[in-house]
């Protein structure tokens, strides 16, 4: 009998020594299953951002959180999901892997490879969702991003830690703008991340092409949420690529994020919304469509040398229907940015490209955010611009023009033709300077407008053989010298003689 109760009490004993710790999980269960997005219930403690898990192994992003129910958009194909399966929270929120190997590829906003080729590897993990950098640890912009096309350089310059918008019509060289700027970072040790946003699989096959072509894919990363994927993910998208641009900042490097575009990410949206039976807006938008935008905005900065010195430059870009720039969407985003660039049609179908508005568009960081030599080629020149382009538009019903309007006109549209750009195609600072100069004196009053382009390409060739002395000033002194403009005169009239 003793031996039985000994053996008893050790069974207790070793019971009592067993660390037993109780495993508390939240389930729910799929009520509803729609359009890429999922209605739960049963989940009383979960929190906005969370990642749900499915039993089907799918995972799912808390959007949307009433009484007795939570709003789920799905992390990918929402076919599998069953109504009735249960869903756990996990406690993690959404993020995702980030490398240097990101460079060159092409993802999508899970991270997943797009491009056929191996899958990313990290153990680093940046969240999509993240508080801006406050005021402290901010520094002003005051270094320029050169994008080689030569009217924004001069006359809406664009700083590293900007945010400036390039909004217009389809099809007037918004998305061109972007890439001709991506192209012009090869030697200017910017990385670039490309985010396209209901966009055709056709349309981003092009610009990894071009982006090939041109040896920028081996600084750029392309965020890839094409018009077949669900709304999810192209919700999800330019929050996935300013993380990753984040990444790299905190290494204290400068970045460039093109968002194209943040109209159809609004419409994703509001799909998403819409489905979720929140109450609709103004043009059917929900109410918090501003916060959406700002608050991914916002993260664009350069931050203080003390907090690594690096930048988020970003160019969200907005397509207008008819030029309306008053509607929701557009006033939005340009009480956001600090500028916008903004494309004409009439400019456009004219031949000017780029079709740039200039006296719509506006950079707010201004001169703050352009080399010494290209301030002092350009002080004038938005002022001359903008006044041509009115006083042409006055001069067609004029009969007679007194001589100073004459010259003025001639001067400007000169000036113009100098302006115009072929795309892809973007310049140096040096070429730019030095074209802006040439067009400012009057050493070409005389020459005819269709005579432009070719004084242009004979100059610049005689400006990279026989400039050296101007060029390293420029480059190197971040100046633009009397005798610089001597030998950019004497270039000029060289150029002249040959033509």
């Amino acid at each position: 009998m003793k031996s039985i109760d000994k053996y008893l009490k050790d069974i207790e004993e070793e019971i009592k020594s067993i660390n037993i710790k109780p495993k508390i999980e939240e389930i729910g269960t799929v009520f509803e299953v729609r359009d890429g997005v999922a209605i739960l219930t049963g989940l009383d403690n979960i929190s906005y951002g969370e990642i749900v898990e499915f039993e089907s192994g799918g995972k799912g992003y808390v959007v949307d959180l009433t009484k007795d129910r939570v709003g789920v958009i799905v992390l990918g194909d929402y076919s599998a999901i069953q109504v009735g399966e249960m869903a756990k929270s996990t406690g993690q929120m959404l993020s995702i892997p980030v490398s240097n190997d990101l460079l060159g590829r092409v993802i999508d906003p899970n991270g997943k490879p797009y491009d056929g080729l191996a899958p990313i590897v990290s153990n680093k993990f940046y969240p999509l969702e993240k508080i801006a950098p406050s005021v402290i640890y901010r520094h002003p912009v005051n270094t320029p991003l050169q994008t080689g096309i030569k009217i924004i350089d001069a006359l809406i310059p664009i700083g590293r830690g900007q945010r400036e918008l390039i909004i217009g019509d389809r099809g007037t060289g918004k998305t061109t703008i972007a890439i001709d700027t991506i192209i012009n970072q090869k030697n200017e040790n910017v990385i670039c991340i490309y985010c396209a946003i209901g966009q055709k699989n056709s349309k981003i096959a092009q610009v990894i092409e071009l982006l090939k072509k041109n040896q920028a894919m081996d600084y750029t990363i392309i965020v890839n949420a094409g018009a077949s994927d669900p709304a999810s993910l192209q919700y999800l998208a330019p929050y996935a690529a300013t993380a990753i641009g984040e990444y790299f900042m905190d290494q204290g490097k400068d970045v460039l994020v093109v968002y194209d575009d943040l109209t159809k990410h609004a419409w994703a949206y509001r799909e998403i919304s819409l489905i979720l039976r929140r109450p609709a807006g103004r043009e059917a938008y929900p109410g918090d469509i501003f916060y959406l935008h700002s608050r991914l905005l916002e993260r664009a900065c350069k931050l203080d040398e003390k907090y690594g010195g690096g930048s988020l430059t970003a160019l969200p870009i907005i397509e207008t229907l008819e030029g309306d720039v008053s509607s929701y969407i557009p006033t939005n985003i340009i009480s956001i940015t600090d500028g916008q660039v903004f494309l004409e049609s009439d400019l456009f179908n004219s031949g000017i490209r780029p079709a740039i508005n200039i006296g719509l568009s506006v950079s707010r960081v201004g001169s703050s955010a352009q080399t010494l030599p290209m301030k002092k080629v350009s002080a004038k020149l938005k002022l001359d611009l903008a006044q041509y382009r009115e006083m042409a538009s006055f001069s067609q019903f004029e009969s007679e023009l007194d001589e100073q309007t004459r010259k003025f006109l001639n001067r400007g549209a000169r000036l113009t033709q100098l302006l115009v750009q072929k795309k892809n195609n973007p310049y140096s600072l040096v070429e730019e300077v030095a074209l802006i100069w040439a067009g400012n004196s009057p050493l070409l009053d005389n020459l005819p407008v269709s005579k432009i382009t070719e004084f242009e390409t004979r100059f610049l060739a005689i400006l990279a053989t026989q400039g050296n002395q101007v060029i390293k000033n420029i480059n190197n002194k971040k100046e633009l010298g009397s005798d610089d403009e001597k030998k950019l005169e004497e270039l000029v009239k060289k150029t002249l003689a040959e033509i």
